[in-house]
């Protein structure tokens, strides 16, 4: 007789399958026979399989968690091509030269008289580096326009960080239009979404402060500054494009740190009553080798860095507490590290294998902004040999 009824009833236990499990099965223990049945497929499985279930499977779904994000950087020449190239315009200049002879290297004719230039960024708390920017660029501005929100971009509430020290910029108050602008706190909103109303805010501003047509409207963050002797290039010479993109030295943490020269972001745009409109992203195929410096996450002190981390359009790369950890941070900044522990943001793997690892230590302090050379005691911590921040 093959079948055995257990005592639960509705529990069969085959006389087989006891024989073959080696007594698993019985009369008494009728009612397990499904686990019997697992009892015999892991007999038929060997001690690798069990390794690759128990181990290797745990392991992989842990390094996804942990590393997902480089994965997919890695990864990023197979599922996304890289932009258009732009057309680099060669850069051409030495403080002896004339403006008619600079004009004309660049194919471009000379004006009778120079433009006018409005400068204008969003601002959030990057008081070192706007004083530097402001600085380097205030011979040939005419008008400083700064807007500062009471959110970050991500919807944290922040001070006017701006309006608690304008004094410490009295040089600019003749020329500066400022604006603050009421945040709209709106929970789990793309961050993206917060700062194109502050981008259209600032068109505003611009308003307010006088622009009109054929000016020059800079636009580009605080951190991205371009060499005065480009913006006078600018204004003096006719025939330039009606948009030209800016190709700035890029650095991370301080002058120490050159990633590379391939910043685009800042623009330079002959306004166009309603037309021109200010934006952060590819506009011209121009670009304008050699034009200045972007200077990313190039703060005083480490609590900077952490407000900055929680508070751009980017605070998805937050993916652990632990990165907003004091002395992680600065360990990171001296190392030349990634804050995020990203890979870099290429589309080839040449490129990305290239970047890969802390970037390189960088002792030239030839040709930076110059305010920042006859400050050097106040701003060492943006000259190279100076990574140490402080902590409060």
């Amino acid at each position: 007789m093959w079948w055995m009824m257990g005592e639960a009833g509705g529990h069969y236990c085959s006389k087989k399958t006891d024989s073959i499990c080696g007594g698993v099965c019985s009369q008494e223990t009728g009612r397990f026979f499904s686990f019997s049945r697992l009892c015999c497929a892991l007999r038929g499985v060997d001690m690798k399989t069990y390794i690759f279930l128990l181990v290797i499977v745990p392991t992989c779904v842990l390094a996804g968690y942990i590393h997902g994000q480089k994965i997919s950087y890695f990864l990023r020449p197979l599922w996304e091509s890289p932009p258009k190239p732009f057309h680099d315009i060669p850069h051409y200049h030495h403080e002896n030269a004339t403006m008619e002879t600079l004009c004309k290297l660049h194919g471009w004719g000379v004006r009778d008289y120079p433009r006018r230039v409005y400068d204008a960024v969003l601002f959030s708390n990057e008081l070192d580096i706007l004083a530097v920017r402001w600085r380097e660029l205030y011979p040939y501005i005419t008008q400083f326009v700064l807007l500062e929100s009471n959110s970050t971009f991500t919807g944290l509430p922040k001070p006017l960080v701006f309006a608690a020290h304008r004094d410490e910029f009295e040089f600019v108050e003749p020329r500066l239009t400022y604006g603050s602008l009421g945040g709209r706190f709106v929970k789990g909103q793309n961050p993206f979404y917060e700062e194109a109303y502050q981008r259209v805010a600032l068109d505003q501003l611009l308003r307010i402060a006088g622009i009109t047509d054929d000016d020059l409207l800079l636009m580009s963050d605080v951190d991205e500054i371009p060499s005065r002797h480009t913006i006078n290039l600018l204004r003096w010479c006719d025939e330039v494009p009606k948009i030209l993109h800016l190709r700035l030295k890029n650095y991370l943490y301080s002058f120490e740190f050159l990633v590379d020269n391939k910043s685009w972001r800042a623009s330079v745009h002959r306004y166009e009553t309603g037309k021109t409109r200010y934006a952060h992203y590819r506009q011209s195929d121009e670009i304008l080798a050699d034009a200045g410096w972007h200077c990313s996450f190039c703060f005083r002190r480490i609590s900077e860095f952490i407000f900055k981390m929680k508070a751009y359009s980017h605070n998805d790369r937050v993916r652990f507490s632990h990165f907003l950890n004091p002395k992680r941070v600065q360990r990171v900044i001296c190392k030349g590290a990634d804050l995020f522990d990203m890979l870099p943001e290429e589309y080839t793997f040449k490129d990305i294998i290239g970047k890969m690892g802390p970037i390189p230590h960088s002792f030239s302090a030839v040709h930076l902004p110059s305010y920042l050379l006859e400050n050097a005691e106040k701003y060492r911590f943006l000259l190279p040999g100076n990574c140490v921040r402080e902590s409060e």
